[in-house]
């Protein structure tokens, strides 16, 4: 078979930008072939064009699907395990249905093998139209599901002392955080686990933790891997996680059910030990060149005498969303703190009718609905406003209040700001909405996460001291943050220069469509969540990050370790993120990676380098697409 007629579906899951950036990455190195054995490359995914923007540039083609269910978070790093299970319930029910789709497919575009990272139907569809499977990943769902039995609970944190009198706090008190019974979540775990076992091929990512459909040992369910006083893996995993592929005990294939067409060899099941798939920083123009990065400075608005990296040293901090406001401001948008002590009454609110909204407010279009017959619809869009509900900001849609427990909340802290330092209320910054995408071919919506910003508590008024002792953000005037993943509101207002929606000093917003690897390089440390993309991106630029922890994704287990390798990696508590207490962690991480980032912007200046990441994609993708080759050959 000539090499340019190989056909290969890319499936990958539309949980998390982390996948789509590797896809999109590695999909390009499989198209960087000559154009005589250039393979075809489709990408499935319930993730939205634009991401995969890279691959689709070099002629990957693109598919929207329907191909897995998603974890539900009502915030950036908590998950809502009984919403969860009641998604992966909805998505099982229609498993056959999405899996004849899929195999009619496949033999329709005559595919020759099946690539996916981290969607099990793929794996299922391969076998179901006779196709060699590919896992691509890190972890799998079965293993992320399985973990929703955890006993270990993920309640609010010791409450930092900024936050101690500020009823947000309290509230996040009250969200419950119940372990799934075992008995419940094991059949449905099992469907999943059988997806991936129908896999022939496993490229093991960096930052994995144990892949129970490969690997003999440890078998699921995954709660067990875990100390529960530590809350570390145990020791024994974490001895197995740093051996090769070749000195674990592999699962044996599945054998082909004889009505199935089968290619004209089987090979036998294998593992391979893969380099760190990630996007590369832009070649023209590189912001490692003071032209590449005065450049990308210019774009986010930087000023010209903020370029210099030996005065200006720039936080990015990313984690999507994000609505910095001025306690008071009537838009629920930015603001720059005043130069000089003043005080400014809040609005005053109602929190009983915060807690518990009329039938319009934001927080009905948080929640997914959930219908017999047309599955799981997407949530509606909020409807345009000034203003936003603070409930709808902090809490999930199953938690209801009484006037009991509202009469409890404490009074909210009156000194939320200094003239150095700004309070975020109702941190973190953003939550995004519950929905859960139609399992209809018929009906497919790519739905969109519309960011409802705070607004503050009641009858609050902010009084600013110079000398008190608060939160800081940054540590000192020579720092500036870039802020990604904001408002369309935000930068909008940020662009038309409304001196009440600017950006606190030393704060710019990022346009939501820059290119991350070189916002990763041109930073200095980064601030964000656990996540496979921008653990990566921020290890091959040798950035340091600062990362709040989701104790409920057993994946962060694997990426913590990826960072004690490779990178610099510091915990900042949830209760100090969301008090926005960030200056001291920013100050330690900064200074335990200067070196390794010092080095790695000379030898990225000098071309030394430049081209590893790239030569290893590319050997990796010829591994590839000769052992799917492979299968077809005589």
């Amino acid at each position: 078979m000539a090499r340019r007629s190989l056909c290969l579906a890319y499936y990958c899951s539309g949980h998390g930008y982390g996948h789509a950036t590797r896809v999109s990455a590695f999909a390009r190195h499989l198209l960087s072939e000559d154009e005589g054995n250039r393979p075809i490359i489709y990408i499935v995914s319930s993730a939205p064009e634009h991401v995969f923007a890279d691959s689709i540039a070099c002629g990957a083609r693109y598919r929207f699907a329907e191909i897995d269910p998603v974890i539900v978070q009502p915030l950036a790093y908590r998950v809502d395990r009984k919403k969860s299970v009641e998604v992966l319930k909805k998505f099982l029910d229609k498993k056959e249905e999405l899996l004849e789709r899929e195999r009619k497919w496949l033999i329709e575009v005559q595919a020759h093998g099946v690539l996916s990272d981290a969607a099990f139907l793929g794996c299922l569809a391969a076998r179901a139209a006779g196709l060699p499977s590919v896992l691509i990943t890190n972890f799998s769902f079965d293993s992320v599901y399985s973990y929703l039995s955890t006993p270990l609970r993920d309640v609010a944190p010791p409450r930092h002392p900024a936050l101690e009198e500020h009823p947000t706090a309290a509230i996040l008190d009250m969200i419950s955080d119940d372990p799934i019974p075992h008995a419940e979540l094991a059949p449905l775990v099992e469907q999943i686990h059988a997806g991936y076992r129908c896999a022939d091929l496993l490229i093991r990512l960096p930052g994995h933790i144990p892949l129970p459909s490969f690997f003999t040992a440890p078998p699921l369910p995954s709660y067990e891997w875990v100390h529960v006083d530590t809350r570390q893996l145990r020791v024994d995993i974490l001895e197995s996680l740093k051996m090769s592929p070749d000195e674990l005990a592999l699962l044996p294939s599945l054998p082909w059910t004889p009505s199935v067409r089968r290619p004209k060899k089987v090979l036998k099941r294998s593992v391979v030990q893969a380099p760190l798939l990630v996007r590369p920083p832009t070649a023209e123009s590189s912001v490692y060149t003071p032209e590449g990065r005065a450049r990308l400075l210019e774009s986010i608005g930087v000023p010209p005498e903020l370029h210099d990296p030996a005065k200006t040293k720039i936080l990015i901090v990313s984690f999507g969303g994000q609505v910095f406001r001025r306690p008071g401001s009537s838009h629920g948008s930015s603001s720059r703190a005043s130069s000089r002590p003043h005080s400014r009454n809040a609005s005053q609110e109602d929190i009983g009718k915060l807690v518990n909204p009329h039938p319009h407010s934001p927080l009905d279009y948080f929640a997914p609905t959930i219908d017999s017959e047309a599955g799981i619809q997407p949530s509606r869009p909020p409807p345009k406003q000034s203003t936003s509900n603070f409930a709808a900001h902090i809490l999930p849609t199953n938690l209801s209040l009484s006037d009991t427990d509202l009469a409890s909340l404490p009074a909210c802290k009156s000194r939320l700001a200094t003239p150095n330092h700004i309070w975020i209320p109702g941190a973190p910054p953003a939550s995004k909405p519950l929905f859960s995408p139609s399992l209809q071919p018929s009906t497919v919506i790519i739905p969109q996460i519309n960011t409802i910003p705070p607004t503050p508590a009641a009858a609050a008024t902010f009084e600013f001291d110079e000398y008190e002792d608060v939160p800081q953000l940054l540590p000192d005037a020579s720092w500036i943050a870039v802020v990604c993943g904001v408002s369309k509101e935000q930068w909008n207002n940020s662009l038309r220069g409304d001196k009440d929606e600017e950006l606190p000093e030393g704060f710019y917003v990022a346009p939501r469509d820059v290119y991350m690897p070189d916002l990763t390089a041109v930073g200095d440390v980064l601030l964000g969540k656990l996540g496979y993309g921008t653990v990566s991106e921020c290890v091959d630029a040798c950035t340091p990050f600062v990362y709040v922890s989701r104790p409920l994704f057993i994946e962060e287990h694997g990426l913590r370790l990826l960072l004690d390798q490779e990178g610099t990696g510091l915990e900042l508590a949830r209760e100090a993120y969301e008090a926005g207490d960030w200056a001291a962690a920013v100050s330690e991480a900064f200074a335990k990676g200067k070196k390794a980032k010092d080095v790695k912007r000379l030898d990225m200046a000098r071309g030394v380098g430049v081209d590893r990441r790239e030569e290893e994609g590319r050997k990796l993708a010829g591994t590839v697409t000769d052992w799917v080759t492979e299968w077809w050959t005589d």
